[in-house]
C-alpha cells in the first residue's frame, strides 16, 4: 500500500519519507522495526500510572502468568539452533526468563516442571528427527512420558516440501504434547526451505500469547533488541548474501573419469565473513539452467521481458530473470502440484492430487521438473504473473566448506560434484553443480553466505583423537579440519577413511593428504576405490577390516565425524560402527546402540549428511 495523507495519520512530509523508506527495507528490518515500535508502546503503557475507579480505588492487577520459558531445539545443520537463539534473545528482551537447550542436553525428568515450552525442530531424511533430538523424541513418544496438563506450548517445524514426510518431527511433537494434556500457546507452523518470514510470524504470535497473561512487554525491550541486532548479526547473511568473486574453478577429476568435481575458491575480502570455522557450510545462490528457462518460456508462450513479482515487498523483475534466479523450477512438490491443479482447473491434475493417489503422485514427481508439469498437463494459457505466485523461491544450496580460514585467510573453498543425467527423454542438470561447472568463471561474482553448523565441530581439546569418514565430496570438511589443525599445531591423532570410484582419476585432494601424512598432521589414512577391485569395496568395509584399531581409538576418546550421502553411506557406516563396538567390546546389539547414542550425546559422534 502506498501511504497518502488521506489514508494515514501522517503529514505530507512524513508520507514522502515513509514511502521512500518502507519499500527499501528487508524482511528482517521490517520485523525489527515492528518489534521496536511495539516495545515503545509497551514501555509507555508500563510507565503510565493505573487509573483510579469511580470509588477512588486503584484496581488490583490480574494474577500474572509465569514468565519462565523453556526453548528446546532439535537441529541437524544449525537452522533450528540459530532460530532458537534468536527467539531466546527476543524473549529475554521482553523480560522473560529463558532456558535454552538442545533436546539432547535436556533432562527429561524436568519436563513436568516446565510451564511454557517452545520447540523449534527440523526433520531429517525421510521423516526422522535430527541426531540431537532422537533421545527426547523417543522419550516423549514413549510410555514413560508424563501427563503435562499445566503446560503451554508451541512448535515451529522446519522441513522441505520436496520430501514426503514434510516437517514430520515437528508434527510428532505437536500431536504428542496435546495428547499429554498440554495446551497450545499458538498453532504449529510448518516452514519450507525459505523459512525466515514464516518463523518471524510464528514468533510474533508466540510473543503475543505469552505477553497476554504476563503483563506485556517490559520497558527497555526495544533497546535490548536493538543491541542484539547491532552486535549479534553480520551485515551479510542468508537474507542479504555477499557477492563473492570467483578466484579459481578447477576440475579435480582426472582425464577419463566418469565424474566431474569442481574445486571453487571464492574471495570473502570485505565481507566480514572471514572468521568461519571448520565444519561450517557455504550457502550459494545459483541460477537455473538457461535452456530450461527458455524451454519454459516457449512452452507457456510468455514474453521474457514481462515484469513479474519476485517477493512480497512489491519488487518486480523481468520474467526471464525471475525464472533464472528467483524461482524453483527444477523440483516438483505436492503443494506446487495442488496449487497448479487449482489454478488451471485441469481435471487430470486434480485427480493426481486426490486422496488415495499418494503413491502415484510421488512417482510422478520423481526426476520431473516444471517443464514436465506444463507439457504433461497442458498448463498453457495461465498468465505469468499468476503462475509465478505458486512457485517457491529458489533456495540456496549448502556445501561443506573445504578450506580453513586460518590457512586461507580472506578465502573460502567448496567442493561440488556436477550432476547431469537423462530422465523421461530429456537431459537434466543439478541446479548449483551445473551452474558452478559451466557458468562460474574466475572474476565473476556469486551471492553467498556462511552457514554456521554447530553440530559438526572439532573437539575443543586439541589432543583428542579424531576419526574422519568422508567418501567422495564428503571429504571436503576434513580438508578444512586438517588445514586448521596444521595452523594451530593440534597434536591429537587423526585418521581419515576416504573412498571413490578409481584411484587414478577420482582421488580428490590426493596431494594434500600426502603432504599432511608426511608432516604428521594426518596420522593414518585408509582408502576404498570401489571400481578398482573385482568386488566393490567401500569405506565401511575398510572400517571393519581395521575394527580392533578403530575400537581402541574409540576407547581412547576419539571423536567420529561422518560426512556425505545420508541415504546409503551414512547408514552403512553407522551399522559398521555398531558392529565394531559389539564385536570388539563384547557388547550386545542393544549395548552397542547405547554406546553410540552416548557418543552422540557427548558430541563425540557427529554427522553432516545429506
Amino acid at each position: 500500500m502506498v501511504l497518502q495523507v488521506t489514508n494515514s495519520p501522517f503529514s505530507q512530509e512524513q508520507v514522502e519519507l515513509l514511502n521512500r523508506l518502507l519499500p527499501a527495507l528487508t524482511e528482517s528490518q521490517r520485523i525489527w522495526l515492528s518489534g521496536y515500535l511495539s516495545a515503545l508502546s509497551g514501555a509507555a503503557a508500563v510507565g503510565a500510572a493505573p487509573a483510579a475507579t469511580a470509588s477512588g480505588t486503584v484496581p488490583t492487577a490480574a494474577p500474572s502468568i509465569s514468565k519462565d520459558v523453556t526453548v528446546l531445539y532439535g537441529s541437524q545443520t544449525g537452522n533450528s539452533q540459530r532460530l532458537s537463539k534468536k527467539l531466546t534473545e527476543k524473549l529475554q528482551a521482553q523480560g522473560f526468563q529463558v532456558t535454552l537447550s538442545s533436546m539432547g542436553d535436556f533432562k527429561t525428568n524436568n519436563l513436568k516442571k516446565v510451564q511454557n515450552l517452545l520447540i523449534v525442530v527440523s526433520t531429517h531424511g525421510e521423516g526422522d528427527p535430527p541426531d540431537n533430538a532422537i533421545p527426547f523424541h523417543e522419550f516423549l513418544l514413549g510410555k514413560r512420558a508424563p501427563q503435562l496438563d499445566g503446560m503451554r506450548f508451541s512448535v515451529l517445524a522446519l522441513g522441505d516440501t520436496s520430501y514426503e514426510f514434510f516437517c514430520q518431527t515437528g508434527k510428532d511433537f505437536d500431536k504428542r504434547l496435546e495428547e499429554l494434556g498440554a495446551t497450545r500457546l499458538a498453532p504449529r507452523v510448518d516452514c519450507d526451505v525459505d523459512y525466515d518470514e514464516a518463523a518471524a510470524e510464528w514468533m510474533e504470535r508466540v510473543f503475543a500469547a505469552l505477553n497476554e497473561g504476563a503483563g506485556g512487554a517490559s520497558p527497555g525491550a526495544s533497546a535490548a533488541a536493538a543491541a542484539s541486532v547491532a552486535t549479534g548479526e553480520s551485515l551479510y547473511s542468508r537474507t542479504n548474501p555477499f557477492p563473492a568473486e570467483v578466484l579459481e574453478n578447477l576440475n579435480l577429476n582426472g582425464r577419463g573419469s566418469d565424474r566431474e568435481t569442481r574445486h571453487v575458491e571464492l574471495s570473502l575480502d570485505g565481507s566480514g565473513l572471514e572468521n568461519y570455522e571448520p565444519g561450517d557450510c557455504l550457502g550459494v545462490f545459483p541460477q537455473n539452467h538457461p535452456q530450461l528457462v527458455e524451454d519454459i518460456l516457449a512452452a507457456m508462450g510468455w514474453k521474457a521481458d514481462e515484469l513479474v513479482p519476485v517477493g512480497k515487498n512489491g519488487e518486480e523483475r523481468p520474467l526471464r530473470d525471475a525464472l533464472s534466479g528467483s524461482y524453483e523450477i527444477t523440483l516438483l512438490t505436492k503443494p506446487l502440484i495442488e496449487a497448479a491443479a487449482k489454478l488451471s482447473g485441469k481435471s487430470a491434475l486434480q485427480e493426481l492430487t486426490a486422496p488415495g493417489r499418494e503413491a502415484e503422485l510421488k512417482a510422478y514427481m520423481g526426476e520431473r521438473d516444471l517443464l514436465d508439469l506444463i507439457t504433461d498437463y497442458g498448463l498453457q494459457g495461465i498468465p505469468a504473473r499468476e503462475f509465478v505466485g505458486i512457485l517457491r523461491k529458489l533456495p540456496a544450496r549448502l556445501y561443506s566448506i573445504s578450506s580453513s580460514a586460518k590457512a586461507n585467510p580472506g578465502e573460502v573453498h567448496v567442493t561440488i560434484r556436477t550432476v547431469k543425467y537423462e530422465a523421461h527423454g530429456r537431459q537434466r542438470y543439478g541446479v548449483c553443480s551445473t551452474f558452478a561447472a559451466e557458468r562460474l568463471e574466475p572474476g565473476e561474482k556469486v551471492p553467498v553466505y556462511i552457514h554456521n553448523n554447530p553440530n559438526f565441530k572439532m573437539p575443543s581439546n586439541p589432543d583428542a583423537p579424531i576419526i574422519m569418514i568422508g567418501p567422495g565430496t564428503g571429504v571436503a570438511p576434513f580438508r578444512a579440519f586438517l588445514g586448521d589443525r596444521e595452523e594451530t599445531g593440534a597434536t591429537g591423532k587423526t585418521w581419515l577413511f576416504y573412498g571413490d570410484q578409481h584411484f587414478s582419476t577420482d582421488f580428490l585432494y590426493q596431494t594434500d593428504w600426502q603432504r599432511w601424512l608426511k608432516g604428521g598432521v594426518l596420522t593414518r589414512m585408509d582408502v576404498a576405490f570401489s571400481r578398482d577391485t573385482d568386488k566393490k569395496v567401500y569405506v565401511q568395509h575398510r572400517m571393519l577390516e581395521k575394527s580392533k584399531e578403530l575400537y581402541a581409538w574409540l576407547q581412547e576418546g576419539a571423536h567420529v565425524y561422518v560426512c556425505g550421502d545420508e541415504k546409503r553411506m551414512a547408514h552403512d557406516v553407522h551399522a559398521a560402527l555398531a558392529s565394531i563396538i559389539e564385536q570388539e567390546g563384547g557388547f550386545s546389539a542393544e549395548e552397542a546402540a547405547e554406546y553410540l547414542s552416548r557418543m552422540q550425546q557427548d558430541r563425540r559422534y557427529q554427522r553432516d549428511v545429506y
